[in-house]
């Protein structure tokens, strides 16, 4: 399964021209690997031209071997990188297979961490390999992975650090970790995973020990504290990629929430906001941490739509989908705002018969100073100067390959019949797009997705582990593209007017 996974994504991002191996025959289209076997493929469904056919024999070694043999020597250390993120997704895989009927027994509550560790079970969209958390033993997995469903105790350290803070009542005093109180110092919750890092920093004390029991989000680096309260936490790991690491820099926690009362202003009355106010750092990407505050109502991660035993009614898709691109069009079109809201960082909120959209960890969106201002709205001033740009198309870079495909498109084709997917997505799309007439920003939003020939997709593999920044040069690894897919909602479009 991951040899087909990682194959299909390197045919995608086309590396090392890939593609070029691609055969079309009499007996069909098929791609040559490294020890000259064809492996046969059939049209892909969603994101790329070709994926490997169902019920082909795929051993992932051919496919690494093959990874190598198109590979530039400059990417010699990233597609070592590779094959070692390769090894780890097999391990976590085998384990969840090993392990996945008793922990399916144990998520029965259907709470929402319940949700979250199901959600878990679902492998990303796109990313081959994202079961793979680098440098993390089959232990490890076990003890603070989600799919797991495990409990576990966090660690604290006391740091040099102005009082004042805003601290729930459940927050440890130094007597409960086993320290004497130490004058200007504070406790900082530590992930057990991210300890031997924090040891390292020169004025940490580590409390001797642990104290408040979590359960791992999907995420994992944020952990359930109670079922309304969520904690943040450094973790020393890389996913989806090895530059993604999954520390946390000072000003992400500022320019997050930063980025909450942005979104706040603009929210539609049937979109949430999670409160991401509380939070503290020492200067270091492994010493803060961020409370996320959650609303009442059941809540039902998006992620979660397409994990086993869930199965959400084709009306709450329907009705999700529609609140989810009517507000993010309006973002696009009226602010020039495009969200990193993936179906991770979404939720749907149900509560005394009404869905609302609940959207978090909004760090990583995309905004133009001048719509804004042209909106009579001042523009936030992010740290992070990537959060900010005042050209259209980067903006709608980020609505297809974000909102489009990972919001919408895989968890509407995940969950419902095909032919009844893509036209529920392109009718909401229409229905979202009509409202804002002939406006340019709807023009440039309607040509990059109802009308285009292909549409935009990110070179994840590409940017996240095979081939460095320097010679990529990308300012950011999630915001990188340079592969495109046929366009899933242009064919529905044709196939009405055959």
């Amino acid at each position: 399964m991951i040899a087909a996974r990682v194959l299909n994504a390197l045919l995608r991002e086309d590396y090392g021209g890939l593609a070029a191996r691609v055969t079309r025959s009499r007996d069909g289209v098929a791609i040559e690997l490294a020890t000259g076997r064809r492996v046969r493929l059939v049209p892909g469904r969603l994101f790329q031209d070709f994926v490997v056919a169902p019920g082909e024999e795929l051993e992932l070694e051919e496919v690494l071997r093959t990874l190598e043999s198109v590979a530039d020597p400059a990417d010699a250390a990233g597609v070592a990188a590779f094959r070692e993120e390769c090894a780890e997704a097999q391990l976590a895989w085998d384990l969840l297979q090993e392990h996945r009927e008793s922990v399916l027994a144990r998520l029965t509550g259907r709470t929402l961490i319940d949700y979250e560790s199901l959600a878990a079970f679902a492998d990303h969209p796109i990313y081959p390999t994202s079961r793979a958390r680098a440098g993390l033993t089959a232990a490890d997995l076990l003890a603070y992975a989600p799919e797991f469903a495990p409990s576990f105790e966090l660690r604290w350290v006391a740091v040099l650090h102005p009082s004042g803070m805003d601290l729930p009542p459940w927050w440890p005093k130094h007597e409960d970790v086993g320290l004497p109180d130490i004058p200007g110092h504070v406790l900082f919750p530590v992930h057990p995973l991210s300890l031997a890092q924090v040891a390292a920093i020169d004025g940490v004390t580590v409390a001797p020990r642990p104290y408040l029991t979590v359960r791992p989000t999907l995420s994992m680096r944020t952990v359930e504290v109670t079922p309304r309260v969520h904690l943040k936490l450094p973790l020393a790991t890389s996913t989806l990629g090895r530059r993604n690491r999954r520390s946390i820099k000072p000003s992400t926690l500022e320019d997050g929430a930063r980025a909450q009362r942005l979104l706040e202003r603009l929210a539609d009355p049937d979109v949430l906001v999670a409160d991401e106010q509380t939070y503290a750092h020492a200067g270091h990407e492994y010493l803060g941490w961020m409370l996320r505050r959650l609303p009442e109502g059941e809540i039902i991660p998006v992620a979660a739509f397409n994990a086993p035993g869930v199965d959400p009614a084709p009306e709450l898709i329907e009705r999700y989908l529609r609140v989810l691109l009517r507000w993010n069009v309006r973002l696009f079109v009226r602010y020039g705002v495009a969200l990193e809201a993936h179906q991770q960082n979404l939720a749907v909120v149900l509560r005394d018969g009404e869905l609302r959209l609940l959207v978090k960890d909004n760090d990583g969106l995309l905004a133009s100073p001048a719509r804004l201002a042209a909106a009579g709205v001042e523009p936030p001033g992010f740290a992070d100067e990537r959060m900010l740009t005042d050209d259209p198309h980067a903006l709608a870079d980020v609505f297809v390959t974000v909102t489009l495909h990972l919001a919408a498109a895989a968890v509407v084709f995940g969950a419902l019949p095909e032919d009844r997917a893509a036209r529920l997505l392109r009718d909401t799309l229409e229905e979202a797009l009509a409202e804002h007439g002939r406006d340019p920003m709807a023009r440039i939003l309607r040509a990059r997705t109802l009308e285009a020939a292909r549409l935009t997709g990110k070179s994840m593999v590409i940017a996240g582990t095979l081939v460095a920044k320097e010679r990529t040069g990308a300012r950011d690894v999630n915001k990188y593209y340079g592969t495109s897919g046929p366009n899933y909602l242009r064919a529905v479009s044709l196939r009405r007017s055959a």
